[in-house]
């Protein structure tokens, strides 16, 4: 909602506020002001709507999460690198069941600059193994899922990568 720079601006104004307050006595009142600053540096890493879209891609609604995305005007100067890996990563996922040539391009892009997780980086690499695999780029194909099965430290992939291993022996 807000630019990265007015919530960095907004924390150091309330942490000002907190140590006057905590100066003239209220420790209570700089207590929550610190807690209320440490607030808008958290959503200086973490966008609030990008947020806002995971919640509700994890509950299958595609719409949903893409009208939180639609909110984000203008990512490259809104956001900070990881938050357009992101938000890159989460508009390939949603495109990955309809348009995969836009997908693979979402989907590139986030790789590119990078995911916090390993996990998410897995999870976008097993997408676009299944993009190349699905384009006959078998060679690709076969990179992609095995940097995915190294990126999948819980396992949680497994039988993805096996079951996308047997389909391209197929081809």
């Amino acid at each position: 909602m807000y630019n990265k720079n007015i919530k960095l601006i907004l924390a150091g104004i309330i942490v000002a506020l907190a140590i006057w307050q905590m100066i003239d006595g209220s420790i209570g009142n700089g207590i929550m002001l610190l807690l209320l600053a440490g607030m808008f540096v958290f959503l200086y890493f973490k966008n609030e709507l990008i947020l806002l879209a995971f919640l509700k891609l994890r509950k299958q609604n595609f719409p949903g999460a893409q009208q939180w995305l639609a909110k984000i005007k203008n990512p490259e100067t809104a956001l900070t690198t990881k938050q357009q890996g992101y938000y890159n990563y989460l508009q390939g996922i949603m495109l990955s069941q309809t348009n995969i040539h836009q997908a693979e391009k979402f989907l590139k892009k986030a790789v590119k600059l990078g995911l916090s997780m390993d996990q998410d980086l897995a999870v976008a690499k097993l997408n676009l193994a299944g993009i190349a695999m699905t384009k006959r780029r078998k060679r690709e194909a076969q990179t992609l899922l095995t940097e995915a099965k190294k990126l999948d430290k819980h396992g949680m992939l497994k039988e993805q990568i096996t079951m996308m291993k047997q389909q391209m022996k197929k081809i």
